[in-house]
């Protein structure tokens, strides 16, 4: 399984599942992260939080507990 915090700067990868329950699971599918979604990885700061990416056609940042609850392919 490999997840968003995982990714390197300028993949392009589609969401497969989120994990996580309640608020924050529903909080990440209110900010557009559902599956079947692609996200490109923009930027990630220099401790690796947060992590920039595009999705659905803008910027989002995310923290690195949160992006470990994306899983990607």
């Amino acid at each position: 399984m490999k997840t968003l915090r995982q990714a390197s700067i300028g993949d392009t990868v589609t969401v497969v599942k989120l994990h996580g329950e309640g608020a924050t699971r529903r909080r990440l599918m209110d900010m557009g992260l559902t599956k079947g979604v692609t996200v490109c990885i923009r930027k990630v700061a220099p401790l690796g939080d947060p992590i920039e990416v595009t999705v659905r056609g803008y910027e989002l940042s995310l923290r690195k507990a949160d992006a470990e609850m994306i899983e990607i392919a």
